[in-house]
């Protein structure tokens, strides 16, 4: 009788002490509670990638201007991509790319900064340490863009850029811990269907040597 009254009286004191526990308020509901919120949404960077508008094949072949068709595309860029707000835009230094960037840098008040187009891995780790959680325009050529997707861990969407195929607008949207992604659609009068395409896998993911190919 005596150790039937001592188990009882054990697991009323057993059961007491648990529902103090998890009384709110008490540690183990705090500590469950922060549990709880310790879910993070991922930090995406989003990276828009273009190649410069079209060139003036009056002008100096060796570094081209833009014709109007491609200064019209330029300011096609800055009103699709102003209302992003990028914080940083990147070219090459050539006069093409400046000038395709120059109506938006200008309404942006941002000074684009020169990137070298065979450092694309190079210039992919500076945009995910510098810029994490923020957008940035690249501005490119034609052999060296898809390159410049794949530098950032993504699958490049077509396997070349025709030499009058100027419309192109892809968006790489990266997270640590996840597999980058990139959509294609078209800026300009020309707007392509908007498209998303397969995460890299892992055993894909290696890096592309940009060509040595003359910038287009």
């Amino acid at each position: 009788m005596t150790t039937r009254l001592s188990l009882s009286t054990f697991l009323v004191v057993a059961l007491a002490a648990l529902g103090n526990l998890l009384t709110p308020g008490s540690a183990l509901a705090q500590t469950n509670a922060s549990s709880s919120k310790t879910k993070v949404k991922p930090i995406v960077t989003t990276v828009y990638i273009v190649r410069h508008a079209e060139k003036d094949s009056t002008s100096d072949a060796a570094d081209p201007t833009l014709s109007p068709l491609g200064q019209a595309r330029a300011l096609a860029l800055r009103q699709t991509l102003e209302k992003r707000h990028p914080s940083a835009l990147f070219t090459t230094d050539t006069k093409r790319t400046r000038a395709t960037l120059e109506p938006l840098a200008g309404a942006l008040k941002l000074e684009p900064q020169v990137y070298d187009p065979r450092r694309g891995r190079d210039l992919a780790d500076r945009v995910l340490k510098d810029y994490a959680g923020k957008s940035v325009v690249i501005v490119g050529h034609s052999n060296t863009i898809l390159s410049l997707i794949d530098d950032f861990g993504a699958i490049p969407p077509v396997e070349e850029i025709g030499e009058n195929e100027y419309e192109y607008l892809f968006t790489v949207l990266t997270a640590e811990g996840m597999q980058p992604i990139v959509e294609t659609r078209g800026y300009g009068a020309e707007r392509k269907t908007k498209t998303k395409v397969k995460v890299k896998s892992d055993a894909t993911a290696k890096g592309m040597t940009a060509p040595a190919a003359p910038q287009k």
